[in-house]
């Protein structure tokens, strides 16, 4: 499954056209909150995908019956790029547990590049809804080693995978990988340079995000 959030006229519309707009990335400010509200927009999104019970709620007037989430997700966010799209989703899963990977690209002289991984901290993800968190989808390849990674340590019991960009090569590496895997996007680009970077795309969301890193 891959829902394109931006398939249809909304506001996260004006949240994607902001995060690509080179004048207005200046605004880091700016720049991270529109990737926390894609984050938000995606959460309402995979809320639906989720298992509901009946809880029964006492107001000061009498008792409402209503569908509550019976386990919350774990979000897992990809160092550092994926830290503010992570906290919009958190901001509506609010109770959720959280996991931290560092899986990055190391860049080679001949401009080849591999997915390294330095750290991860994680709760169990056994039987329960794991949520990927990277705000760019490029070759699929950090996203994979991600899940190599943590499946590791456990199966839950869905797979998904929140993007603010992703090319359609990612998505189809991705899937064709972990076939299971549930896709949220906010938009869905064509091109795929040669060095693994998305066009239009935006540029490195975590440079904008942090400021720009030295590249080991």
């Amino acid at each position: 499954m891959m829902i394109n959030l931006s398939e249809g006229n909304s506001l996260l519309n004006h949240f994607v056209a902001e995060l690509r707009d080179a004048k207005i990335q200046e605004d880091k400010l700016r720049f991270r909150r529109n990737l926390e509200r894609i984050g938000e927009v995606a959460a309402m999104e995979i809320s639906k995908h989720l298992d509901y019970e009946a809880k029964e709620i006492v107001t000061p007037l009498g008792v409402d019956q209503t569908e509550l989430i019976k386990d919350q997700p774990v979000l897992t966010a990809i160092l550092r790029a994926g830290l503010p799209l992570h906290q919009g989703l958190l901001n509506y899963f609010d109770q959720a547990e959280n996991a931290f990977i560092s899986a990055y690209r190391k860049h080679h002289k001949d401009g080849s590049f591999e997915i390294k991984v330095e750290y991860l901290t994680s709760p169990s993800i056994d039987g329960k809804s794991l949520v990927i968190i990277d705000p760019m989808l490029a070759t699929g390849a950090s996203a994979i080693e991600t899940l190599n990674v943590l499946l590791e340590l456990g199966t839950p019991k869905q797979i998904f995978f929140v993007s603010a960009i992703a090319s359609q090569e990612g998505i189809e590496n991705l899937r064709r990988k972990y076939k299971d895997v549930k896709i949220f996007v906010g938009a869905v680009d064509e091109e795929l340079t040669a060095k693994g970077y998305i066009v239009p795309g935006l540029g490195d969301a975590g440079d904008l995000a942090y400021g720009t890193k030295v590249q080991s």
